[in-house]
């Protein structure tokens, strides 16, 4: 799984620097991290939307779409502020194997 969001982070990567007329991408860094986090939180109203519509075990395609718009928009905003996408992946693998429960501890140590 990491291999598509790494190559994914590669390409939002190289579409800062594109035309924005020509680039969604370079349009939102265009437009600066107001605007990206503006999406970022719309994506995640529209996931938690689209995941309260699901009535019945099979009617989650939009939960999907939403879900991985959401993640898209957070890739561009980690690209806008230089944070490479691999520290992300890196602190997902650390907390691997520890329970949220202690996860969440030691956060208020």
């Amino acid at each position: 799984m990491s291999d598509i969001i790494l190559k994914l982070a590669g390409v939002l990567e190289s579409r800062k620097s594109a035309d924005p007329a020509a680039s969604y991408v370079a349009s939102l860094h265009q437009k600066g991290l107001n605007k990206i986090l503006e999406k970022v939180g719309e994506e995640a109203t529209e996931t938690i939307i689209a995941a309260k519509d699901v009535s019945q075990p099979g009617q989650h395609t939009e939960v999907v779409k939403e879900t991985a718009d959401l993640w898209f928009h957070s890739l561009v905003m980690l690209s806008h502020l230089n944070i490479d996408t691999q520290e992300l992946l890196d602190e997902l693998e650390r907390r691997f194997g520890t329970s949220g429960i202690e996860e969440k501890a030691s956060r208020q140590q």
